[in-house]
């Protein structure tokens, strides 16, 4: 009877979420949601995924994402209003930037290529005006 409380137990902890979305993340996802839907009416699709976090002037995220030859991506960044510049770079797996088709507004960034080569690429997400902000990354592709 102990051993089956114990595995109880334990598979409800593993269960709980290690760590809740914060109010200024929802507030984030919220606001790239409403850009990436701009994008949906193109015939993009949202995956599943998203990141959040918090990040700091001078002191960038980086995400990595495997991508796709012959797909479109549209990579959407948003931050709470403290963050008064945003921007959206991609790199390849070198590390060498990659052109993109860029949107910003005051909390919002975005970046939009279709690779040439399947693989590994990295995100930077970077707050180059405005205070210590939460940010939600989501991406869509075609």
């Amino acid at each position: 009877m102990k051993r089956l409380l114990f595995a109880l137990a334990l598979a409800a902890a593993a269960a709980t979420p290690l760590r809740a979305a914060t109010d200024g993340e929802v507030a984030a996802r919220k606001l790239a949601l409403e850009v990436a839907g701009a994008f949906s009416n193109d015939g993009f699709k949202l995956r599943d995924g998203h990141w959040c976090g918090k990040f700091e002037p001078a002191k960038p995220a980086l995400i990595q994402v495997n991508l796709y030859a012959g797909n479109q991506y549209w990579f959407t960044l948003g931050a709470t209003e403290v963050a008064k510049k945003i921007a959206v770079t991609v790199f390849d797996e070198t590390g060498q930037p990659v052109a993109t088709e860029p949107y910003a507004d005051t909390a919002v960034a975005a970046a939009g290529f279709a690779p040439k080569n399947s693989g590994p690429y990295y995100i930077r997400l970077e707050l180059t005006k405005g205070a210590a902000s939460a940010f939600c990354l989501i991406y869509s592709y075609r």
